[in-house]
């Protein structure tokens, strides 16, 4: 007599189940992956901007601007002609952001080389760059694309960057992205 070999009903219905509460348990850590990526990529563009404004800081410094506001010379293409020079406005050697969201945005294109988009107000999608900027008095918003620089909880997704107060107090940086 041939005996055939198989599972059983109820191991099978032991696996099903057993599948189905890994699933339940698994399947929001892969929903999520989105949010996850876009709070990372905010992080990722923190530490270009430390980074940028380290090397931004070590200009002024060269040109003994580091202790006041005003323009530095990013590159002066090594000649004497001072209107293609590529220069930024900066406060205590930092990028500056009490200047409008256009001059903002110019001095963050020439830091970091990329194109922003220059947000009117917090309601503001970003649309056509892969960031946009809002900007205030001392202060100013990175915004990732399809995002406002809304700071309601559910919405704020962005790197909040705040210009240098003095010699002794630098710029800060803080990710909020309990919205992403």
């Amino acid at each position: 007599m041939n005996k055939q070999n198989g599972f059983t009903l109820i191991e099978l219905v032991v696996v099903i189940i057993i599948l189905g509460i890994l699933a339940v348990t698994a399947a929001p850590k892969f929903i999520n992956l989105q949010s996850d990526a876009r709070a990372s990529t905010v992080q990722g563009v923190k530490g270009a901007l430390q980074g940028a404004n380290t090397l931004v800081y070590s200009k002024a410094a060269i040109q003994g601007k580091e202790s006041t506001t005003g323009n530095v010379i990013l590159d002066d293409l090594g000649d004497a002609d001072a209107t293609n020079d590529i220069t930024v406005t900066t406060a205590f050697g930092n990028l500056d952001s009490s200047a409008t969201v256009a001059d903002v945005v110019t001095n963050l294109e020439k830091a970091l080389d990329m194109q922003f988009q220059a947000l009117s107000d917090d309601t503001t999608t970003v649309t056509t760059e892969e960031w946009g900027v809002r900007s205030t008095a001392t202060t100013f918003k990175l915004v990732p694309q399809g995002r406002t620089a809304s700071s309601t909880a559910a919405d704020a997704c962005h790197l909040l960057y705040t210009q240098a107060g003095s010699v002794t107090q630098p710029a800060q940086y803080a990710v909020v992205d309990t919205g992403c």
